[in-house]
């Protein structure tokens, strides 16, 4: 007892007692300060608990060398060698209670600035309110998650990223069902009008389970990320998710299903609801019955619309839109009530039909019934009538697919997929400006949507703004370093001011893709442009002898093209050839098809090429005709129109069309009118050199955003 008292009284003289007083308060104070202002900064949060973990190793040592040295007047001494009556300790001792005084009050100063200020200010910057589930050590990282990423504004605390789920199925050929129960949590997340959800299209392409979540999270602009694993083996389908708060690592919710297959529908419902709960978001009555909806109860139909969705969800391709019109059918035959896979398969179709892949009666017929369809069973889902309208839009009856994406839009008013879709079609209606505010307010929702980033840049390229459409085409590269269509279109948008030196440089850099239609239609734009014939015809004759070759609406032009470089390069019996095979094999496909534009545009360069003047003039006219109030499309088929009648030799008509097409929204580019030798019967015209000498005034007038 003796020695305990010795002890004890010895700490009190060295002041060890008060060094650790006055050094846990002072951290206290740190820490706070550091929590408020490190958000503010930006910090990421390991700097937080770097400062926590050093102050709290530093607290033993602090003690330590409190025991072993003692301030006297000549400065810091071991103890040891301080005589008694050297000693200031009791002096040291009344100094370090007025310090932990000072510390103390400038603590309670900071917790009312902080409670009565600060946290006022921070409340009224949230969209939402504080969730409950933040416990209140995290404070620091919950302030973090609701930093805003650069250039946007602030985070929701409400908000919500679903990263690609994981498959775990020994067999790889089951990762279509991992992909499928991600998209199906997402959609019904999606109908909580109380969140904000992310789009897949923005997160595809994360990792399952990514280690820089707060880097992902800032990214999109969200609090909140959803991961998950799912393994399908036979009949059992293990499904396992967690909600982490990205900000902090914190892990909120986290729950494993284990189901039959013929009882795995309602899981999807099941998250999204937890996760609202979670979250604090309030579900109406309505949306608690879309959320918990069961799309099917048909085992084989919804692994066929799985496999389905996996392929619609893929990246853009012949092949890719087939097979998922292949499965949507396969669903709806084996459930003839399955509205959703009714929904998907019109619209998947009506791509199919509107894209010239396959412009057929019977496709086309498909996509009405898939709409019809949907509509009799769900006239109150938002897919059927998102699928209405699509149908409406692929048909070009544009004031009816208005009408019903609108009806879409009062059900999911900031639906991301909802917004793009009626800015492609104000984008056909003529109204650019509209279509580009629309695109932006999808973008927010679904920030990293390559699509619709260079859907904004194919939408003010053809109007002229070229240096304003390479911002989106760069912010497009920033999440796709290296992808060869944001390339290409940045290099169409100094092809279409006729900078061929900086387009040349920016195409050099993809290879060339003979099966790739987009990839060879930008090189042979180019190479036409600086008359390199003999590339053309080689790089065409190479694309068509391919075993894989396919007429359609994307190769359509090549018949055309081949022959007139052929007809440029001195080979007129080559060109004849060309010409003769491609009317035939275009007629041909025609006959089997619906009115297109594109048969019609190309027949009438070919009939050119073959001297027939009468008829090819016909076709630039049908063309012109069958693309109707299409004001985007529209504009290609007035610029075939001036061509075809350049070409048969016909100026004057050439000339007025000019003139009618230069004074719309979508001129003839000042690429075209400058370098392109289908205009070459008209360069030395008056008119057409003024409006050539206007075209290049307008691109050099450009404000550079």
């Amino acid at each position: 007892m003796t020695s305990d008292r010795s002890l004890f009284t010895e700490l009190k003289r060295r002041n060890v007692f008060r060094m650790g007083g006055l050094y846990l308060v002072g951290a206290w104070l740190i820490t706070q300060v550091s929590a408020t202002l490190l958000p503010t900064f930006e910090a990421p949060p390991w700097v937080l608990r770097a400062i926590v973990m050093l102050l709290a190793i530093g607290f033993v040592p602090m003690l330590i060398f409190s025991w072993i040295y003692e301030l006297t007047p000549d400065g810091l001494k071991r103890d040891a060698e301080v005589k008694p009556e050297e000693s200031i300790a009791p002096q040291t001792a009344r100094r370090m209670d007025r310090m932990i005084i000072g510390v103390l009050v400038l603590a309670v100063v900071y917790f009312a600035v902080d409670k009565f200020v600060l946290a006022p200010q921070r409340d009224a910057q949230r969209t939402a309110a504080p969730t409950a589930s933040v416990k209140p050590g995290n404070a620091a990282a919950a302030s973090a998650a609701t930093q805003p990423p650069a250039g946007t504004a602030t985070i929701p605390e409400k908000s919500i990223a679903v990263l690609p789920f994981e498959s775990l199925s020994d067999d790889k050929s089951n990762a279509y069902f991992a992909v499928g129960i991600q998209d199906e949590i997402l959609t019904r997340l999606a109908k909580i009008g109380a969140l904000k959800v992310i789009s897949r299209t923005s997160t595809a392409h994360f990792a399952s389970s990514p280690e820089n979540l707060p880097d992902i999270a800032r990214q999109l602009g969200v609090a909140n990320i959803l991961e998950g694993s799912v393994q399908k083996s036979g009949e059992a389908v293990h499904i396992n998710v967690q909600l982490i708060r990205a900000a902090s690592d914190e892990h909120l919710w986290a729950e494993s299903f284990n189901r039959k297959l013929d009882d795995v529908f309602g899981v999807e419902g099941e998250v999204a609801q937890k996760i609202a709960e979670m979250l604090q978001a309030k579900l109406s009555g309505a949306e608690v019955a879309l959320v918990e909806a069961k799309p099917t109860s048909n085992v084989a139909a919804y692994d066929a619309y799985l496999r389905g969705l996996d392929f619609e969800n893929r990246a853009f391709g012949v092949e890719q839109l087939k097979s998922a019109s292949k499965f949507y059918a396969q669903a709806t035959q084996l459930d003839p009530q399955f509205a959703l896979a009714w929904a998907h398969g019109s619209d998947i179709d009506g791509l199919i039909y509107s894209q010239a892949i396959d412009h057929s009666d019977e496709r086309l017929q498909a996509a009405r019934r898939g709409a019809e369809m949907a509509m009799r069973l769900a006239p109150e889902s938002t897919e059927a009538w998102l699928a209405k309208g699509a149908f409406l839009y692929h048909t070009k009856d544009f004031d009816g697919a208005d009408a019903a994406y609108s009806e879409a839009a009062k059900r999911l008013p900031n639906d991301p997929g909802i917004l793009a879709a009626q800015a492609y079609l104000e984008r056909r209606r003529g109204n650019y400006d509209r279509a580009i505010e629309l695109m932006e307010r999808s973008l927010e929702r679904d920030p990293q949507n390559i699509t619709n980033l260079t859907g904004v840049g194919e939408t003010l390229d053809p109007i002229g703004k070229h240096a304003e459409a390479r911002v989106w085409y760069d912010r497009a590269l920033v999440f796709r370093p290296g992808e060869p269509a944001v390339i290409i279109g940045k290099a169409g948008t100094f092809l279409t001011e006729g900078n061929l030196d900086a387009a040349g440089v920016l195409l050099e850099l993809i290879p060339l893709q003979l099966g790739d239609a987009n990839n060879l239609q930008a090189q042979l734009v180019y190479l036409t442009y600086r008359r390199r014939f003999d590339a053309v015809i080689k790089s065409l004759s190479a694309a068509m002898a391919a075993p894989d070759f396919v007429l359609d609406g994307w190769t359509a032009n090549y018949y055309s093209t081949l022959g007139w470089a052929q007809r440029w390069s001195g080979d007129d019996k080559a060109a004849r050839k060309s010409f003769t095979d491609g009317k035939r094999k275009l007629e041909a496909l025609r006959a089997s098809w619906n009115d297109n534009g594109y048969l019609a545009s190309n027949l009438a360069l070919i009939n050119a090429g073959l001297g027939d003047a009468d008829a090819a003039e016909r076709e630039a006219d049908e063309a012109v005709r069958i693309i109707g109030n299409d004001h985007y499309i529209g504009a290609n088929m007035l610029q075939v129109r001036v061509v075809t009648q350049a070409l048969i030799g016909r100026k004057d008509h050439a000339l007025a069309s000019l003139d009618a097409l230069m004074k719309t929204p979508i001129p003839v580019s000042t690429g075209d009118l400058r370098w392109s030798p289908f205009l070459d019967n008209l360069r030395n015209e008056p008119r057409f050199r003024e409006w050539l000498a206007i075209s290049e005034a307008a691109g050099k007038a450009q404000v550079k955003p």
